[in-house]
């Protein structure tokens, strides 16, 4: 039975394609991953660095004449950390490459507005809230940082701000 989203691709991936963060699987230790301090430590590792490294040599060197990378990484959980420690290795070991990374953020349906300004869905805790707004600032600060191009997108047109 299907457990995680690769289970549903009908295409196959190179198993150097696909890297599990364990403890934050649906059946994991952690929880959830919803802070951009979570991802970032996660690669703070040495052996998750030392594997990610591994498996990005593994297909650097299959290439012909390499252009540049494409980053796509959701902005609003700790996967915005996550992709800030991943663009600072890219830019750091392939400097004269060229990084587009594109920040995802959810579109939000019944969406209200509070009294600074920023949107939220109404059924969320504060909590959540303020999580989302500083993952998503947190992971622009830095995805744009190591990056050539940063481009957000969101079907919400706002990335959850007003």
């Amino acid at each position: 039975s299907a457990q995680v989203w690769s289970d549903y691709l009908n295409v196959r991936l190179h198993p150097k394609s696909l890297y599990v963060i364990r403890q934050y699987m649906h059946d994991g230790d952690c929880g959830c991953l919803e802070a951009f301090g979570q991802g970032e430590s996660l690669l703070q590792d040495p052996g998750c660095i030392e594997e990610l490294e591994d498996r990005l040599h593994f297909y650097v060197e299959e290439c012909d004449y390499l252009q540049g990378f494409q980053v796509l990484c959701d902005l609003h959980d700790g996967f915005s950390g996550v992709g800030a420690k991943v663009t600072e290795l890219l830019y750091d070991e392939y400097s004269r490459k060229g990084i587009l990374t594109w920040g995802l953020t959810p579109a939000l349906s019944n969406v209200g507005v509070n009294s600074n300004g920023w949107i939220f869905p109404p059924s969320q805790d504060s909590q959540k809230n303020f999580y989302r707004l500083m993952n998503t600032a947190l992971g622009i600060v830095h995805l744009s940082s190591h990056s050539s191009l940063f481009c957000p997108l969101s079907l919400s047109g706002s990335l959850g701000m007003k």
